[in-house]
């Protein structure tokens, strides 16, 4: 199948290059900013920037999500545990824990969200 007959499965971002995924999303000041590049029922593949003292507040997840640092460094919170992440690292926050994100300084992360399938 070529790629110009393909259903895409992910969205805002060009196929069959190299990308830097960094830089597919702009820091803005005072806010929180990001682009989907897939949401199907089972995953949701997000990229996100956080300008310094945003947050994403406590919050569940129906799925198992995966945080991978692309910039700067933020606290994720996961329960009652507080885990300091910088860039190049990772960190998993499993369905249904209550899990939320402060960036002390400029932070850009790539979220991937694996939820079960429908009975």
């Amino acid at each position: 199948m070529t790629l110009n007959m393909r259903t895409e499965l992910f969205k805002n971002i060009p196929f069959a290059q190299a990308l830097d995924l960094a830089g597919l999303v702009d820091y803005e000041a005072g806010r929180v900013v990001s682009r989907t590049l897939a949401q199907q029922p089972t995953a949701n593949v997000t990229l996100f920037s956080l300008a310094a003292g945003e947050g994403i507040s406590a919050h569940t997840s129906p799925g198992d999500a995966l945080v991978l640092v692309l910039d700067g460094r933020a606290r994720v919170t996961i329960g009652e545990a507080v885990h300091d992440v910088a860039a190049g690292q990772a960190i998993a926050m499993p369905a249904g824990v209550p899990h939320a994100l402060d960036a002390d300084e400029p932070f850009k992360m790539l979220l991937v969200v694996v939820k079960p399938a429908a009975a």
